[in-house]
Formats: C-alpha cells, sequence, structure tokens
C-alpha cells in the first residue's frame, strides 16, 4: 500500500494571516508539521500543497516538497484532492495531514493509515477519549459518536448533558485527521455540501449525508492545534513540559 500525506497549507487565515510561516521554537509551523510527519514510516512521500508562493518558497527552502494549488478551494480535502489528480506517481491512500499542529505523533498517521488494513475502510479519521466535563460542552470542540465497528454515527459541535451522565458514560473527542483511498477522495470532493455540513461547518458530514462510512481509530495523544498567536505559546508550554 503506497501511502501519500498532504500538508494543506494556505497563507490568508482569516484569524491568523500567515500561519504556516509562523516561527515555534526557531522553526516554522509548517517546517515542524512536515519534519513530524517525515518521521513515519508509512508515509511514502509528503507534498505541502499551498495556494501562496511564500509558503513554496519557503518550504523549498528547508528541502521539502510543495505543489502549488487553486485559491480557490474551500477545504483542505478539495486541495488534497487536487494533489493527487496532478502528481504522476500512483497511491493508494491519501493522508491530509493538519498544517497547523506542529507536533503531531508520526505513530498517529501510522495509527491512521493502519485502518485501512481492513480492505472495506475507505475514509478513517482519530478521536481521543474525552477526559474532562469542561472540553464535552466546549462547542468549538468537535465530538464524534460511533458504533461497535468503530464507523462513526454523527459528529457534534454542541452536546450538553449532567456531569453525572457524563461520568457514566465515554465521549470522544474528534481528532480532525483524515485519511482517504484514492478513489474516494475524487470521489466525496465532488459532492454538493450537505444540509447538515452547512449547519455545522462540518465537511464529515456531507459524506455521512452520502452514505460514506468513516472509520474511527482512538489515539491516546491530545491534538494540539494553532488557530491564534495565543495557542502558540500554549502549545510550546505543553510541549516543554511534555517532551
Amino acid at each position: 500500500m503506497r501511502v501519500l500525506g498532504v500538508i494543506p497549507c494556505r497563507y490568508n487565515s482569516s484569524r491568523f494571516p500567515g500561519k504556516p510561516l509562523a516561527e515555534i521554537l526557531g522553526k516554522s509551523m509548517v517546517q515542524r508539521v512536515y519534519e513530524k510527519s517525515s518521521l513515519c514510516d508509512n508515509l511514502n512521500k509528503i507534498i505541502v500543497a499551498t495556494d501562496d508562493e511564500r509558503i513554496s518558497f519557503h518550504v523549498k527552502s528547508f528541502g521539502g516538497n510543495v505543489m502549488m494549488t487553486s485559491k480557490n478551494h474551500e477545504s483542505g480535502t478539495e486541495r488534497c484532492a487536487e494533489v493527487l489528480e496532478n502528481i504522476s506517481e500512483n497511491f493508494d491512500v491519501i493522508v491530509n495531514i493538519q498544517g497547523d499542529e506542529p507536533f503531531i505523533k508520526s505513530y498517529q498517521i501510522s495509527q491512521l493509515i493502519s485502518l485501512f488494513d481492513e480492505k472495506n475502510v475507505k475514509i478513517a479519521t482519530l478521536s481521543k477519549k474525552i477526559e474532562n466535563y469542561t472540553t464535552l460542552t466546549d462547542k468549538n470542540k468537535v465530538k464524534v459518536f460511533f458504533d461497535e465497528g468503530n464507523n462513526a454515527n454523527s459528529f457534534f459541535r454542541n452536546y450538553k448533558i449532567t456531569k453525572e451522565k457524563f461520568h457514566k458514560n465515554n465521549f470522544y473527542k474528534h481528532i480532525g485527521i483524515y485519511s482517504f483511498r484514492a478513489d474516494i477522495l475524487e470521489k466525496i470532493t465532488k459532492l454538493s455540501p450537505s444540509k447538515n455540513e452547512k449547519q455545522l461547518n462540518l465537511e464529515q458530514l456531507r459524506w455521512l449525508d452520502n452514505k460514506f462510512k468513516i472509520k474511527v481509530g482512538i489515539t491516546e495523544f491530545e491534538s494540539l492545534s494553532v488557530d491564534t498567536t495565543e495557542d502558540i505559546d500554549k502549545i510550546v508550554e505543553f510541549h516543554s513540559k511534555n517532551s
């Protein structure tokens, strides 16, 4: 099984313009993501997919692979699909690696890829057990519900129950790293946005609404993403304490 890792990076983030080039402990965020991903032996190739020449030039400066993509994409998934369409090599599985997680673990990527050992798996993602009630009720933290076969039933932002019920059940936070079989990636990017997707601004609901199954792996590692400049300080502090 040949696996391509794609790191979608756009420059014009509304909350944090230039985010991929932000410096974290002496290296840019995109370089950190690239180097962490390179530690994953299950990836045959890694490409940064961007719409900005500044990011492209920077990736080349540290020896990374990069491809220029359209500025009109609405998601990283669409950017991954363009890379697949234009690359000359053949790949069985494509991993959409989040460009805003500078300390991503290579074994998380490997765990995600391993889900495709089951031939019927077409799309896969990760989750982590929620340890505190505040995370469950935080609308900025996406929750995933799945069946006994670990296939996703639904994704939610708002989910409110009593603390008593929380402690009696298991709930899972969605970790937004995805992987797709090549033919499925082509299909899902041609689908029209669904009503549920528009309502919650979650593209994975489009796939579920169109009867595509999403396999959910469970990771023990907490995902730490950068959305604002303040997040960098928090992540650096967390990494220093836990590295």
